[in-house]
């Protein structure tokens, strides 16, 4: 069994991450926005890659650390969908379903940082 398989916020930050790599092309080949999607793009890319670094921490307080990375990312992620929207590049109802998912992941990754720090188990 891979150590990644059945952990929540590893496999819905892989399913974001693709979700917003799609987005992205969206944005770039209909929209011909380029630079905020870019910014996009990172931010909701790197959300994935900082809980995957998470799980292979070196310490406690190399996964505490990473995982708040990852948190810090999904607002910025966040942020940059709230300007797309707002801006009318993206519909409310794209806005409304990929910042639902965005949401769920900043909750979950609020959880295990919350819970993280507040238990001696690692």
């Amino acid at each position: 069994m891979h150590k990644y398989s059945g952990n929540v916020i590893i496999t819905k930050s892989v399913e974001f991450a693709v979700r917003i790599a799609k987005l992205y092309r969206y944005l770039t080949e209909q929209k011909h926005e380029y630079v905020m999607s870019k910014q996009l793009l990172r931010a909701g890319t790197s959300i994935g890659a900082n809980a995957f670094e998470a799980v292979d921490g070196q310490s406690k307080a190399d996964f505490i650390s990473k995982m708040n990375i990852a948190l810090k990312e999904a607002n910025e992620t966040m942020y940059w969908l709230t300007v797309h929207h707002r801006a009318d590049i993206l519909s409310d109802s794209e806005f409304e379903s990929i910042n639902k998912d965005a949401v769920e992941i900043k909750k979950i990754l609020t959880s295990i940082v919350k819970n993280s720090k507040e238990t001696n188990n690692f």
